[in-house]
């Protein structure tokens, strides 16, 4: 039975209403319902999703799955605050959908919306000079919906790491054995700080799915939230688990993507604050962005946020976080966030080191702060998650973009030849057509 459940365990390492807004949303034929999933009360036996199923993150098991983590494993929420949501304005552009671009490789041109089917979208929301000018939602989402967002949670993590070295709760080359002693016999110990930020830490760690001897299915029994078997004898938490990883070369030298960075950066986070990555951008952040609804965490069995992977929200509020990054932490005349945080993500790292882990199509780019950087003209920066999550920032443009998807394949050089130069074309016409 373990096994299952660490199958399980590892793809969540992988991972409103008219008051707002009137006739905001597109119909598409792609339903929730059209899967047949865990419809009827109680649902038929052959169409039942559990989480211990070893198959509940994949094909159309998949698009129920994105949008009902917290029926399946334990959580802990991120309050919305007592305020009410803050309306978001709308200006919505019907000609968007007919917006066209080449994708990277060649083929045939492509139109917006029909890239939106291709990527297995299940909501898109634009945002165009602090106003919604696109939204669409498919499968198991609508407007009030949560949905996993995988590995766009380590970019929020990293932007807590961020904040706390611009206000000088921490310190950037700081060894990570003074800011968490446990580690200190681990990879992590001698590591700086911004070497974790930057996923620049040698690491005797592998993240290969397709082995079954991989790192990756010992951290996943770690996080597991469920009961071991009689005869595991492992770390039975994130934190315990971090503890036993060894090192492998020197830290600095080479960009590596290893989710336990992320959480190494939420352990380090929760000893500098007090507090857990949920509680810190509940209180700092959600509660004070004007969100329509709770986010989520999932969590391990000791209660601690799956900081690589484990957040959840819905489309509009992810849109109103990338508008207060695209806006330098500012929210109705107030600091949320220090601009000098935002400033340093959107600098980007070091492009060698980066260039070092051979992301196919994404030559010249670099990571800091857990965010992707394109260092293209515009200057546009990602969080990214497997299966097709998305928030796009483009400074120039003025333009956020979310996406939430079910893409069938995890990685995002799957969908990234019809999304990149989407949302390129997409900053072209907008910026041709400012009203």
């Amino acid at each position: 039975m373990f096994n299952t459940t660490t199958t399980a365990l590892i793809a969540t390492l992988l991972m409103a209403g008219a008051a707002f807004a009137q006739a905001t949303s597109t119909a598409d034929s792609r339903t929730a319902s059209s899967t047949g999933w865990m419809e009827g009360f109680p649902p038929p036996e052959e169409r039942i999703i559990r989480f211990t199923d070893d198959d509940y993150f994949v094909g159309d098991k998949l698009k129920w799955t994105v949008c009902h983590f917290r029926e399946l494993m334990p959580t802990v929420g991120v309050h919305a605050g007592t305020e009410g949501a803050r309306v978001l304005p709308y200006a919505l552009d019907p000609s968007i959908d007919d917006v066209t671009f080449q994708p990277t490789g060649g083929g045939e041109e492509m139109t917006w919306g029909e890239a939106f089917e291709v990527n297995h979208t299940d909501g898109l929301l634009v945002l165009h000079q602090g106003r919604v000018v696109y939204e669409r939602y498919a499968g198991c989402l609508d407007e009030t919906t949560l949905h996993g967002v995988m590995s766009v949670t380590k970019s929020l993590t990293g932007l807590i790491g961020e904040t706390l070295v611009a206000e000088s709760t921490l310190d950037e080359q700081a060894r990570v054995k003074e800011l968490v002693p446990e580690l200190a016999n681990s990879a992590f110990g001698d590591a700086t700080l911004r070497q974790v930020l930057e996923m620049t830490t040698a690491l005797d760690y592998s993240e290969d799915y397709a082995d079954p001897e991989a790192d990756v299915w010992t951290y996943a029994r770690a996080g597991s939230p469920l009961p071991p078997p009689e005869d595991y004898d492992g770390p039975r938490s994130y934190f315990s688990f971090l503890e036993t990883v060894d090192k492998a070369g020197n830290h600095g030298e080479a960009f590596g993507y290893r989710t336990i960075n992320s959480d190494a950066l939420g352990w380090i986070i929760a000893r500098a604050t007090g507090q857990s990555v949920a509680d810190w951008l509940a209180e700092r952040v959600w509660s004070r962005l004007g969100v329509e609804r709770e986010a989520f965490f999932t969590v391990d069995s000791i209660g601690t946020p799956f900081a690589g992977g484990g957040f959840n929200a819905t489309l509009r509020d992810l849109g109103r976080l990338g508008q207060l990054i695209l806006d330098e932490g500012r929210l109705d005349g107030e600091q949320i966030l220090p601009a000098e945080a935002i400033a340093r993500i959107r600098q980007g790292g070091d492009k060698a080191a980066f260039a070092k882990a051979g992301f196919s199509g994404l030559d010249g780019w670099s990571y800091r702060g857990m965010w992707w950087v394109s260092h293209d003209e515009h200057g546009a920066f990602a969080a990214r998650g497997v299966h097709g999550q998305t928030i796009w920032i483009d400074p120039t443009a003025e333009m956020v973009i979310v996406r939430l998807a079910s893409h069938p394949l995890a990685a995002n050089a799957a969908n990234d030849p019809t999304s990149l130069p989407a949302y390129r074309a997409l900053a072209d016409y907008l910026m041709a057509h400012e009203r």
